[in-house]
């Protein structure tokens, strides 16, 4: 499990399936995300996407970039997929998130803790 976590890690712009991460982990399919969400808290494909999130994150407060470009950057597929996720994820669109950052003059390690995404448990 962590061999395929630290993959997503590695090349979260990339893309990346289940049966690639299955076989990067040695496991079938079906238990690699059985066991990816019981040992990590939530499914690989939302793992991925939140990676993919954070890196946004940073994207929109460090650059002047883009939303569109910043969105094919970390691997989405679509700007509005992209919006929609990080919407879910963050609690705010890509524009109004980079509006309200502010330079919070703190070391990065800081604030990326700070303002890390919370992992919402699923809705069964």
């Amino acid at each position: 499990m962590l061999r395929a976590r630290d993959a997503m890690d590695r090349a979260y712009a990339q893309p990346l399936d289940v049966p690639a991460l299955a076989r990067i982990a040695h496991v079938s399919e079906s238990h690699f995300t059985r066991t990816f969400r019981a040992t990590f808290g939530e499914t690989p494909h939302r793992y991925l996407q939140r990676r993919r999130v954070e890196r946004a994150m940073f994207l929109l407060r460090e650059t002047d970039r883009r939303v569109t470009d910043i969105c094919f950057d970390v691997g989405f597929g679509s700007p509005g997929t992209f919006s929609r996720t990080f919407r879910d994820i963050v609690g705010k669109s890509p524009r109004t998130y980079r509006k309200e950052s502010v330079a919070l003059g703190v070391p990065t390690c800081f604030a990326k803790a700070w303002m890390r995404p919370v992992v919402r448990p699923p809705v069964d």
